[in-house]
């Protein structure tokens, strides 16, 4: 298959074009989950430019996630009565996302490891808070009550929330929503993989490996970690506007930390630096929570009669447990970069 590129590439697409159909026999809330699961890796791959490439440990990434659900459902919904079409929104959510995204990076240039997680952290927790109280003395984001009624995507006039007839058969609106996120992912993975092999990209890389040595080699430091937070913050921006005309209803609860380390767990265990990796931690872990959710009391009831443990509890139980044996076996991730994977192989030789 490695020697025939193009049709690999006819195998992805046509794996891509049918897996909602074959997901869709086990009932449409998996193709929901499926949905969800490409939102969850537009983020990872935003997150990847800062970590993977760049090695810039972000925890508050979820923030600009919300920036770019809040500009959609503002201009989108009843809340300012302004209705704007997605083609005009999306760039939009991706410009105020980034643009965030060079706000946090301009006062951590100067830290590293530890003390940019903290600052990360804070500023994710910063921009929830402020989502959740600008509610007065103007109501500008509905508070903790969130915004309803935000506008479905619409593409060419046809609104992806309604079943399509195609041809005779019905589509429902869950499939659309699918190929419209496997679209936008696709574009993010091919400018991705264009900034990896870029100038740009080499020069994350050198800063990730030894940023001394880097700026050394006349490499802009500060420019470059600048332009990777609001490149990673652009593409939360897109993910969350998408997310806000998918779900229909936006509030801050969406934005937890809890979610900001869903995300930088993706990049971890799928493979830091690694595109192909990041997409894989991404569907994995945005899948497997829902199967422990789905088996857990089927699975009690078998082996003991009766619910002993709470399904929710249960499920975030063996989610850690599945985390801790990739880390402690696979501690460059399930599918890390080749280079990485022989570093750590010469280290332990």
């Amino acid at each position: 298959m490695k020697r025939y590129p193009q049709l690999r590439m006819l195998a992805t697409i046509a794996l891509l074009l049918l897996l909602p159909f074959a997901v869709g026999t086990m009932g449409n809330a998996w193709v929901r989950i499926l949905d969800f699961a490409l939102l969850y890796i537009m983020l990872a791959l935003g997150l990847n430019i800062v970590v993977g490439f760049a090695g810039l440990l972000d925890l508050g990434y979820i923030a600009f996630y919300g920036v770019g659900a809040y500009t959609y459902a503002l201009l989108a919904s009843p809340q300012f009565g302004v209705h704007w079409p997605v083609w005009l929104i999306l760039p939009l959510c991706a410009a105020i996302a980034g643009l965030f995204g060079a706000l946090l990076g301009a006062p951590t240039l100067r830290l590293r490891g530890d003390y940019l997680a903290i600052v990360t952290l804070g500023f994710g927790e910063i921009i929830r808070i402020f989502l959740n109280n600008l509610n007065s003395p103007v109501n500008i984001t509905n508070g903790p009550q969130g915004i309803a009624s935000i506008d479905p995507i619409a593409v060419a006039g046809v609104s992806l929330s309604r079943t399509l007839n195609v041809f005779g058969f019905e589509v429902h609106g869950l499939y659309l929503y699918y190929y419209l996120f496997a679209f936008v992912a696709l574009l993010i993975v091919v400018v991705s993989a264009r900034l990896q092999d870029s100038r740009i990209g080499r020069a994350w890389v050198a800063i990730r490996e030894d940023e001394v040595a880097a700026k050394a080699c006349g490499i802009n430091t500060r420019n470059v970690k600048l332009l990777a937070f609001a490149m990673g913050a652009s593409f939360g921006g897109v993910a969350g506007g998408l997310f806000a005309g998918f779900q229909g209803f936006v509030s801050p609860e969406s934005f937890s930390l809890l979610e900001s380390i869903m995300v930088l767990c993706m990049v971890v265990i799928g493979g830091m630096g690694h595109i192909g990796g990041v997409i894989f931690g991404g569907l994995l872990l945005a899948v497997m929570p829902e199967i422990f959710r789905y088996s857990a009391v089927p699975a009690q009831q078998a082996l003991f009669g009766k619910v002993v443990i709470d399904p929710e509890s249960l499920r975030m139980l063996l989610f850690g447990l599945a985390l801790i044996v990739v880390m402690l076996y696979r501690p460059a991730g399930l599918w890390p970069e080749p280079r990485h994977r022989r570093e750590l192989a010469g280290k332990k030789s």
